[in-house]
């Protein structure tokens, strides 16, 4: 199965998720919080400057748990755009 290609609203949400995330971070270490989620540091890092826009859920549940961070705020962060536009 060939995974049809993200819309441009999918990557800016996925840009969105990953600053909510590195801001979430603060002055942690990527390593640690990385880790401490069950990813690699490298996957964190794309997730955070955009690389990796849509990142699996169960990441995106990890690095909530190890943020302290709502999983519902972070779907906030991710549909915002959505919201906007649907109000427009």
């Amino acid at each position: 199965m060939v995974r049809p290609p993200l819309t441009p609203a999918q990557i800016a949400a996925g840009q969105r998720l990953g600053a909510a995330l590195r801001v979430a971070r603060g002055d942690r270490s990527p390593v640690e919080v990385a880790l401490a989620a069950g990813i690699s540091p490298e996957t964190l890092r794309k997730i955070e400057v955009g690389r990796l826009p849509a990142p699996a859920f169960g990441t995106v549940v990890c690095l909530s748990a190890v943020l302290g961070v709502a999983l519902s705020d972070l779907a906030e962060v991710w549909l915002a755009d959505v919201r906007v536009r649907e109000a427009s």
